[in-house]
C-alpha cells in the first residue's frame, strides 16, 4: 500500500516467483481531453437532463464533473484475481462540500457498482454506518450519479464509501491483463495498469480530472505467492501468508511515520522503497538494513484479538525506532563503534519525538521515564561504562549495544533539547543531517552542529546568521549566542554515571552540591571518596517553586553554588517534568516539605514531577541518603493519585520488595506487604474492568493492578480469571477474552495441569507471536519444576519453542520463587550448549547471565555466582556484564542488611 498525490504518476506491480504476475501501475486520474465551458448550468427542466441507464433522469449534463463537491483523500482496496481474471474493489473517498448540493458526480467507466454510502464527519467519528446511496449511471459520459437522502452542507467534509468490481480489460487501458512465457513453456499473467488521460474511471470511481488532486492510500490484496511491487516510496510489510493479517497496522504506522520523519529531518527518505519485513527466527527486535527493515515477528506484527495496548506501544516504538535509523545511520554514519550512541541513542530519542507526533493517543510521552529510569539502575553501578567507550574486539562492539547506548544516549539528548529548546534543537539535527549525509561522523560533529545551528537559509547576505528572538528566553541567556554544548555534553558522554544534585534550603537561598550518585555505596564506606573523585558534570538544572508556575533555569558547572530565591517558597522541586538526567537529594526540611504537599494536594506538583519524586526518594534509599520509612510514607498519597503512570511507579517500588521477600522467602514480610497492598490499593484494584476499554494508560494500569492482584491470590481477581479461563478452554479457544487481560487470565489458567498442557498444544498452533509470549509467559509461572524443566528442554530443542525465546523464557523462570534454582543450575550445567546457540557478546547471552542471577541477595548465591564467573574467565570467556551483576547483587545484599528491620517495622504499624 501507499500514499500518493494524484499528480504524481503512481505505479504498482504485483508478481509472484512461482505461478504468476500482476502488475498494477496506478497512474492516477490524469487530465480529460474534453473541454467544457467552466460554468455550470443547473436547471429546473427536468427535460434537459440525459436519462439514466435505468430509465430516471441524470442530475448533470455536463461532460466535466460539477466542482461542488472535491476530493480530499481516497482510501482505495483491490483485489485482482489472476485466475478468473477480474477484480472486486471498494474505496473510501474523504470530500470536501463547498456548496449544498443533492447529488455526487464522478467518473466510472465499465464498473459495476455493487453498494454505495455515505457518512458525515460525525457519523465517522462515531463509528456510525453510512446511510446507503442510490446510484445512477450514464455511461455516455462515463458518469455515475450518487443520490442524498439530506443535503450535503457547504464547508463540510463527508466520507463516500463505494464498492465496485470489474473485468479486467482486455485492451491496454485502464486495469487490464497481459501474459508472458516462461522459458519452461508456462504462460503467466499480470494485470497492469495504464491511466493517462481519462481512464482512472476504469479501474475505480473517481473524480478523474486534474483539478480534483488527492491524497491516496491504495491496499492491493493478492494471494499467498505473489508480490506487490511500485515504483513509487511505498512501504511494503511482509511476513508469513497465515499472519498477513496482523501486518495491517504496522503498514499504517509505517506511513505516517516515515511522512512525519521526511518532514522532520527536511530530507525525503533517500531510496525507492521500504520494506518491512517479519522473520520467524530473529535475535534482535528488528534491524534497519536500508529499504528493507527485518522484525522479529512481535515487533512488527499487530494481531487485534491477542496483542494489548502495550503491544501496540512497543510494536510501533520499533517501526519508529527503526525508521529513523534510515537517517541515523543509514544516511549518516558513526565513524566507529565506540560512537554506536549516535545511531541507537538518536533512535532511541527520535521514538519520542515522532510518537508523540504520530500517536498522541499512545502518551509515550509519559512511558519515556521510565527508559531513563531503566538505566539509571545500571548507571548508579561503578561498573557502568561512559557513552562513548572504546571497543575492538567483536565481543567488545557487541557489549556497545545495552541500555547505556540506546537510553542513557536518549535520555541526554532529551535533557538537550529541554536545554537548547525544540526549535534550535531541530535545526541543528537537519543541519547534522544534511552535512554529513553519505557520510560518516562522530560525538564532536554531532555538538559542532546543535552549538551552531544555522541552517544555508538563514544566513544573512553579510554570513551572519541571526538567531530567532524567540530564543533569548532561552538558555542561550546562560551560554552566550554560540552555545557551550560541546563543552557540556561531553561531561555526559565522556564520563560514566549519574550526578546527585544536592539541594539545601537556606532562608533566601538555596545551597547546591553535585557529586556522582551511587547505589550500594554508602558514604561512611571506605571506597566512596575515591568513587567520588574527578567526576564533575555541566548540569542544565530547572526548577520550581510552591509560589509560582514559573520554570527557573541554571546550569551548574561547579562542585558547589548557591541560588538566590526571588521570594518565600514552602518548597522547592528541582528536574521539572524529569527532563534532566539526575538525581535530587533534598537535604534538611526538604523531603517532608514534599511529601506534606503530595498528602495535601498532589496536583500542585506536575504528574511526572511527582514520578521523578517517586523515583527519586526510592533511589536515594538504595544509595543510603535516606531511611526506607521515608520514602514509605511517600507512597501514602497514592491512594488519591489521579495520574496512572505515577500510580504504577510508586507500586512498582511496592510490587519489586514483594517478590524480593517471597524469593527469600522472608515470610512475616511477604505476608504483611501483602496485606498491605490489597488493603490500601483495593478501591483501585476493585475499579478495574476486565475489558480492553480507556486511554492507553488506563489499560496498563489495568493489566498492571488485575495482574499484582492475581499474583497476591485476591480471590475475586483470580475467581474471574479461572472463570474466564474455564470458559475460554471449553469454547476451544475461540472466546475472545480482553487483550489486557489475556496474560493474567493464562496465568491463572496455567496453575493446574489441565490448563497448562492445554496452554502449552495451544502455544504449537498459535499464529499470532503477541499470544505466544503471553502464553508462554503463563506457562513459566508454574509452581511444578517438572513443567519448568520441560519448557527449558523445548526452548533448548528449538521447534516448539523457539530458540530465540529462550533468553526471555529463562528470565521468566528464574524471577519466580520455584524457579530460579532451577534456571540458575541449568545456566551452570548447560554453559557449553548455550554458547554454540548464542555469540558470547549476544543481547541473549547478557540477558540470560542477568535473568538468573542479578535478582540474588544473600551472600551464599554472591559466592556460587562469583565462582562461576572465575571459571568462565579462565576459559577466556570475559564479559562486562559479570562485573555489572556481581555489584547487583552486593547492593541487593547491603539493601536488605540497611532496610529490613525499617520495612518490618513499618509494615506493623501500617497494616
Amino acid at each position: 500500500s501507499a500514499m500518493v498525490n494524484s499528480h504524481r504518476k503512481p505505479m504498482f506491480t504485483i508478481h509472484t516467483g512461482f505461478y504468476c504476475l500482476v502488475a498494477i501501475l496506478l497512474q492516477i486520474c490524469i487530465c480529460s481531453q474534453f473541454s467544457v465551458p467552466s460554468s455550470h448550468h443547473f436547471t429546473e427542466d427536468p427535460g434537459a437532463f440525459p436519462v439514466a441507464s435505468n430509465g430516471e433522469p441524470f442530475p448533470w449534463q455536463e461532460l466535466r464533473l460539477p466542482n461542488v463537491v472535491i476530493p480530499l483523500h481516497y482510501d482505495l482496496f483491490v483485489h485482482p484475481n489472476l485466475t478468473s481474471l477480474d477484480f472486486v474493489a471498494s474505496e473510501k473517498i474523504e470530500v470536501l462540500v463547498s456548496n449544498a448540493t443533492q447529488f455526487i458526480i464522478l467518473h466510472s467507466k465499465d464498473l459495476e457498482i455493487t453498494n454505495a454510502t455515505l457518512q458525515s464527519e460525525e457519523d465517522s467519528r462515531y463509528m456510525k454506518s453510512g446511510k446507503e446511496l442510490k446510484v445512477l449511471s450514464y455511461p455516455a459520459h462515463q458518469q455515475i450519479a450518487l443520490l442524498v437522502p439530506e443535503k450535503l452542507m457547504p464547508h463540510l467534509k463527508y466520507y463516500v464509501a463505494i464498492d465496485f468490481q470489474a473485468r479486467l480489460s482486455d485492451g491496454f487501458k485502464g486495469f487490464y491483463k497481459s501474459t508472458y512465457r516462461t522459458l519452461g513453456g508456462e504462460t503467466r499473467i499480470l494485470a497492469v495498469t495504464d491511466f493517462e488521460p481519462t481512464q482512472a474511471r476504469m479501474a475505480f470511481p473517481c473524480f478523474d480530472e486534474p483539478l480534483f488532486k488527492a491524497n491516496f492510500s491504495i491496499k492491493i490484496r493478492r494471494e499467498s505467492g505473489h508480490t506487490a511491487l511500485s515504483n513509487m516510496p511505498k512501504v511494503s510489510i511482509y511476513a508469513s501468508p497465515d499472519k498477513w493479517n496482523q501486518t495491517h497496522y504496522a503498514l499504517q504506522a509505517s506511513l505516517k511515520l516515515l511522512d512525519f520523519y521526511e518532514k522532520y529531518f527536511d530530507i525525503n527518505y533517500p531510496l525507492p522503497k521500504l520494506d518491512l519485513i517479519a522473520i520467524p527466527d530473529f535475535a534482535s527486535g528488528a534491524m534497519e538494513n536500508w529499504g528493507l527493515i527485518t522484525y522479529r515477528e512481535t515487533s512488527l506484527l499487530f494481531d487485534p484479538k491477542t496483542s494489548s495496548a502495550s503491544d501496540k506501544l512497543w510494536v510501533t516504538r520499533v517501526i519508529a525506532h527503526e525508521m529513523a535509523h534510515q537517517w541515523f545511520g543509514n544516511l549518516v554514519t558513526m565513524e566507529w563503534w565506540n560512537d554506536i550512541w549516535l545511531n541507537e541513542g538518536f533512535a532511541n530519542y527520535m521514538e519520542l519525538i515522532a510518537v508523540n507526533a504520530t500517536y498522541p493517543e499512545l502518551q509515550f510521552d509519559d512511558h519515556f521515564l521510565n527508559v531513563c529510569f531503566e538505566v539509571i539502575t545500571k548507571d548508579s553501578l561503578n561498573s557502568s561504562r561512559p557513552i562513548s567507550k572504546p571497543a575492538e574486539t567483536p565481543t567488545q562492539i557487541q557489549e556497545m549495544f545495552d541500555e547505556v547506548s540506546y537510553n542513557k544516549g536518549a535520555c541526554i539528548l532529551n535533557m538537550l533539547k529541554d536545554f537548547l529548546g525544540e526549535e534550535k534543537f531541530q535545526k541543528g539535527i537537519i543541519q547534522y543531517l544534511k552535512k554529513f549525509s553519505y557520510r560518516n561522523a562522530k560525538n564532536d560533529d554531532l555538538w559542532n552542529s546543535l552549538s551552531n545551528s544555522c541552517l544555508e537559509s538563514d544566513f544573512t547576505s553579510g554570513g551572519v546568521c541571526h538567531s530567532d528572538p524567540k530564543m533569548t528566553n532561552n538558555m542561550l541567556t546562560f551560554l552566550g549566542e554560540n552555545a557551550e554544548v560541546k563543552e557540556m555534553m561531553t561531561t555526559w558522554t565522556l564520563q560514566k554515571g549519574i550526578p546527585l544534585l544536592v539541594v539545601k534550603q537556606d532562608g533566601h537561598s538555596l545551597r547546591l552540591q553535585q557529586e556522582r550518585f551511587l547505589q550500594g555505596v554508602f558514604q561512611e564506606d571506605p571506597e566512596w571518596r575515591a568513587l567520588q573523585e574527578r567526576y564533575l558534570w555541566h548540569i542544565p538544572l530547572t526548577y520550581c517553586t510552591s509560589s509560582s508556575n514559573v520554570i527557573h533555569r541554571h546550569i551548574l558547572k561547579s562542585k558547589t553554588d548557591i541560588l538566590d530565591l526571588p521570594e518565600k517558597t514552602s518548597w522547592v522541586k528541582f528536574n521539572v517534568d524529569s527532563n534532566g538526567y539526575y538525581i535530587v537529594h533534598y537535604e534538611g526540611h526538604g523531603w517532608d516539605q514534599l511529601i506534606t504537599q503530595l498528602n495535601q494536594n498532589h496536583t500542585l506538583l506536575r504528574p511526572k514531577d511527582r514520578i521523578g519524586l517517586i523515583h527519586d526518594v526510592f533511589q536515594l534509599v538504595g544509595a543510603g541518603r535516606l531511611t526506607l520509612d521515608k520514602a514509605l510514607d511517600m507512597t501514602h498519597y497514592l491512594q488519591h493519585e489521579t495520574s496512572s503512570p505515577a500510580l504504577l511507579k510508586g507500586l512498582s517500588y511496592l510490587e519489586l520488595f514483594y517478590h524480593m521477600m517471597d524469593r527469600r522467602n522472608i515470610s512475616d514480610i511477604s505476608e504483611n506487604l501483602k496485606r498491605y497492598l490489597l488493603q490500601y490499593f483495593k478501591p483501585v484494584i476493585d475499579r478495574q474492568s476486565w475489558s480492553d476499554e480507556g486511554s492507553v494508560w488506563d489499560r496498563m494500569l489495568r493489566s498492571a493492578l488485575l495482574k499484582l492482584a492475581c499474583d497476591l491470590n485476591h480471590p475475586p481477581c483470580v475467581q474471574k480469571a479461572a472463570e474466564l479461563f474455564s470458559q475460554w478452554m471449553e469454547s476451544s479457544g475461540k472466546l475472545n477474552i480482553p487483550t489486557d487481560v489475556l496474560k493474567i487470565v493464562y496465568s491463572v489458567g496455567a496453575q493446574t495441569t489441565t490448563g497448562w498442557n492445554y496452554l502449552l498444544e495451544l502455544y504449537e498452533l498459535s499464529m499470532s507471536s503477541a499470544e505466544k509470549n503471553k502464553i508462554l509467559y503463563a506457562l513459566s509461572t508454574s509452581k511444578h519444576q517438572e513443567k519448568l524443566q520441560k519448557l527449558i528442554e523445548l526452548g533448548m530443542e528449538g521447534k516448539v519453542i523457539k530458540t530465540q525465546d529462550l533468553a526471555a523464557l529463562l528470565h521468566a523462570i528464574a524471577r519466580r520463587p520455584k524457579g530460579q534454582q532451577l534456571a540458575w543450575d541449568f545456566v551452570r550445567e548447560n554453559w557449553t550448549h548455550l554458547l554454540k546457540k548464542f555469540d558470547l557478546g549476544s543481547f541473549a547471552i547478557r540477558i540470560i547471565i542477568s535473568g538468573t542471577t542479578s535478582h540474588f541477595s544473600s551472600k551464599d548465591k554472591l559466592q556460587e555466582v562469583k565462582l562461576f564467573f572465575e571459571s568462565l574467565e579462565a576459559q577466556g570467556s570475559h564479559l562486562d556484564i559479570f562485573q555489572i551483576v556481581l555489584e547487583t547483587i552486593t547492593k541487593n545484599i547491603k539493601w536488605l542488611e540497611k532496610n529490613l528491620p525499617t520495612l518490618r517495622m513499618w509494615l506493623l504499624v501500617n497494616t
